[in-house]
């Protein structure tokens, strides 16, 4: 039986390769699907980070919903959002929440679900506005609705 050696310099690159090989292939097994939704956005004005994920929209969804975390470390986050948010569609109409389920005010951190019904005929951009949070006269989230 014939015996092989390799050198420890070819071992390292052979040992290398081969992790960088398998690195890619478990990456591209297990990579996040890509997400056909839309992104959050962040807004930090005011010393309070508000950030807002669109959860449920699409046409021929009757209920719009987007989850909102506001932080802070300054000021006391008070109000009622439905008091305080609109969403704006593509025809310039401003509609009123429905609903804010999440937590109470009077904390530093707030997190729930803007709830909102839009009009019918609402293609192209629609933009959420938070007013007056943290200082901040209006805070202005877009998107372009596929």
């Amino acid at each position: 039986m014939r015996t092989v050696r390799i050198s420890a310099g070819r071992w390292m690159f052979l040992t290398t390769a081969v992790l960088f090989a398998l690195a890619a292939w478990v990456g591209a097994v297990h990579a996040d699907p890509i997400v056909s939704g839309p992104s959050p956005q962040i807004n930090k004005e005011g010393g309070v980070i508000v950030k807002v994920t669109p959860r449920r929209w699409a046409s021929g969804v009757e209920i719009w919903e987007f989850e909102v975390v506001f932080e802070t470390h300054t000021v006391i986050l008070a109000g009622d959002p439905t008091r305080f948010s609109s969403l704006v569609d593509a025809e310039g109409r401003t509609h009123s929440p429905l609903q804010w389920e999440g937590d109470p005010p009077g904390d530093h951190h707030r997190k729930g679900v803007l709830r909102f019904k839009p009009e019918p005929g609402r293609d192209g951009m629609i933009e959420l506005r938070i007013d007056g949070v943290g200082g901040v006269p209006t805070r202005l989230f877009r998107w372009q609705l596929p």
